[in-house]
């Protein structure tokens, strides 16, 4: 492959030193090139894509929770009616991606599909032992089991027991399965989440986990999102309900508070209609 000007030298070991002083996107300018560290043919022969791009582990704790996984980010260009299509091999030729939920059951027909985030929106959890936890859950990591204490967000029952008779719900959250599915087995009693959605199907953008809306098989104008961090809607802005983030203030109203709103959006045919002179006017 062609990765541009480069200067060849012999190290005294017998290794042929390559020097690269202006090089393709793959490879860093001013690396260093060895006969014995080469370029893997997979990685040699494709450029990189957000679906190999991995992030830079934070812990333990980041490597469980979407939390710590957040950067701000400037929003792309995106059209938010876009067909599910990506590029295949590089090449021109597309395919249809795969929705992320099935088709909408018979009960939800013609509602909205409202898309809620876990983490600092409906709960707060961490592994420091909290006296007044709501649910303890084991998890194992690498072999180790870690309890984590999660504490719900006041008024989040009487939120998702609304919801859930509004709307069709989906948990979208950039935590690990293995966490937060156990977490909302406790915490939705009333089968509000039709659908959950984990880490899997973020997409990874910019150091920050995105929830790819358009990615659903869903009408766009008929999604929304809530969740406390802008840079997992990022792509789709005027589909979002922003909500403050949320640790330990049981004095907190702001689930309860937003019930209303719902109730009035629940009867609208597009949501933007009202999301967008929403942003306008904050």
């Amino acid at each position: 492959f062609l990765v541009g000007q480069s200067s060849i030298n012999l190290a005294a070991d017998g290794r042929i030193l390559v020097r690269i002083s202006r090089v393709s996107p793959l490879i860093a300018e001013g690396a260093v090139v060895t006969s014995s560290s080469s370029l893997s043919p997979s990685s040699a022969g494709s450029s990189p894509s957000l679906s190999s791009k991995k992030p830079r582990s934070r812990g333990l704790f980041s490597s469980l929770f979407c939390c710590l996984c957040r950067d701000h980010a400037e929003p792309p260009s995106v059209n938010n009616n876009a067909p599910l299509l990506v590029e295949e091999n590089g090449a021109g030729s597309k395919i249809q991606v795969k929705p992320l939920l099935a088709p909408v059951k018979s009960k939800d027909s013609g509602k909205i599909c409202v898309v809620i985030d876990l983490d600092e929106t409906l709960v707060h959890s961490s592994f420091k032992p909290v006296n007044n936890a709501d649910f303890i859950i084991p998890v194992e990591i690498d072999g180790t089991v870690h309890q984590v204490y999660v504490l719900k967000r006041p008024h989040v029952d009487e939120f998702l027991k609304r919801m859930g008779e509004l709307f069709e719900c989906v948990l979208f959250t950039a935590s690990l399965a293995k966490y937060a599915d156990p977490v909302s087995d406790l915490l939705d009693k009333w089968g509000a989440f039709r659908s959950r959605l984990f880490r899997e199907s973020c997409v990874f953008h910019r150091g920050n986990y995105v929830k790819d809306l358009s990615r659903l098989g869903r009408d766009l104008s008929k999604v929304i999102i809530v969740d406390n961090s802008p840079a997992s809607y990022i792509f789709h802005p005027d589909n979002a309900v922003p909500v403050a983030s949320w640790f330990d203030d049981m004095a907190d109203t702001e689930l309860l508070d937003l019930i209303p709103f719902f109730e009035r959006l629940s009867r609208v045919d597009n949501v933007y209609t009202v999301l967008k002179h929403q942003g306008a006017a904050s």
